[in-house]
């Protein structure tokens, strides 16, 4: 008989394979976190996926011996992407399934949130997954810039402009909570940035799986939009997927996004991060008043103690525009990098350059 563990430790090895990986710990805390996705026969199904999305008749047609059925097959699958464990797509009114990796993807889809999950989570990123999530050639998300940061005179793409983003989706358009700033509150750390929760957007695949799991409440575009104009008053730094058919847009703060609390911590976290901006600063036109400072959430502009006026780290500063929009002297402006990023075309675009590990990953 198999020892039920041995499933978790394949899936293991085989989610390790895949975009972001799955690496391995002392404590087996990763096995832990499996445990919390999926059920034995469900991590036996896992090893049969991968990030490429594919229906389920092709699914079981992979599978030796075509156990289970079919129809018990594709009811397996549309479980496991209700909890989020896999990742689903609609094309020409079939669903396709995948794997995701674990940030970002399955913790952001998981349906419950345990307390034993969480103190599980927090173990792994500390000891063994952030290593991984850290070391991918191109990084899963990217920011881009609140729209009032942005002069007419600036040649901005459509996957950079906001606006553009928001018309050109696919719809629906889901409006969630902030899974970051929900789970800060719940452990009694509400958010010094902004009291609202209800800040982040999704569109298309994941728009339709948040509405269909009663998650998030579809918007239309307008009310998408002044969610924004709320985000940005608020001076939230917008993370949208990093490639061009964008799946979601982030509202994120530096007080309780996991992802910007693990980029504040690098010394220079803009060589590592994917944005197109950078911020640069007026001095004549600049009255000291500190709002820059207070709005930054990358800790990129430091004001002087004798003089009270504000300068620019440039290994910090990821372009998001805050302190553009804020600035009640318009002394500071927006400068396009030299050599501009280009996001992957598609999600299987980019996981396809996540599976690419860094060198040091062997």
């Amino acid at each position: 008989m198999e020892n039920p563990e041995e499933v978790y430790i394949e899936l293991r090895k085989h989610l390790d394979q895949q975009a972001v990986g799955f690496p391995a710990t002392k404590s087996g805390v990763e096995i832990r976190i499996l445990k919390h996705f999926f059920a034995p026969k469900e991590a036996r199904l896992a090893l049969h996926l991968n990030y490429q999305p594919r229906s389920a008749l092709d699914i079981h047609n992979s599978i030796e011996g075509a156990d289970p059925s079919l129809e018990k097959l594709t009811s397996m699958l549309e479980e496991m992407s209700r909890k989020g464990a896999i990742g689903t797509m609609e094309k020409n009114r079939t669903e396709y399934f995948y794997t995701m990796p674990l940030l970002v993807g399955m913790v952001e889809l998981k349906d419950k949130f345990t307390p034993q999950f969480g103190v599980d989570l927090a173990e792994y990123m500390m000891n063994g997954f952030i290593l991984s999530y850290m070391s991918t050639r191109v990084p899963q998300m990217r920011t881009i810039p609140v729209e009032k940061s942005i002069e007419v005179e600036h040649r901005i793409t459509p996957y950079d402009d906001i606006r553009q983003i928001i018309n050109r989706s696919e719809g629906p358009i889901a409006l969630i909570k902030c899974m970051c700033r929900e789970g800060a509150l719940a452990r009694g750390k509400p958010c010094r940035t902004t009291s609202r929760l209800e800040t982040c957007l999704n569109f298309g695949d994941w728009g339709r799986f948040f509405i269909k799991t009663g998650r998030g409440r579809e918007v239309t575009r307008q009310e998408a939009l002044e969610i924004l104009r709320l985000n940005e008053a608020d001076g939230l730094v917008l993370q949208p997927s990093n490639y061009q058919k964008v799946d979601f847009v982030c509202a994120c703060c530096g007080c309780c996004c996991g992802i910007l609390n693990i980029q504040k911590k690098l010394p220079n976290p803009a060589e590592s991060w994917s944005h197109n901006y950078y911020s640069t600063i007026h001095a004549e036109d600049c009255t000291p008043c500190g709002i820059c400072a207070a709005k930054c959430q990358m800790k990129a502009i430091a004001i002087d103690p004798q003089s009270g006026y504000p300068a620019i780290n440039l290994d910090r500063c990821i372009g998001c525009g805050n302190c553009v929009s804020a600035c009640p002297t318009r002394a500071f402006r927006l400068v396009k990098v030299e050599r501009e990023t280009v996001p992957p075309e598609d999600r299987t675009s980019l996981y396809r350059r996540l599976a690419e590990r860094a060198p040091a990953d062997g």
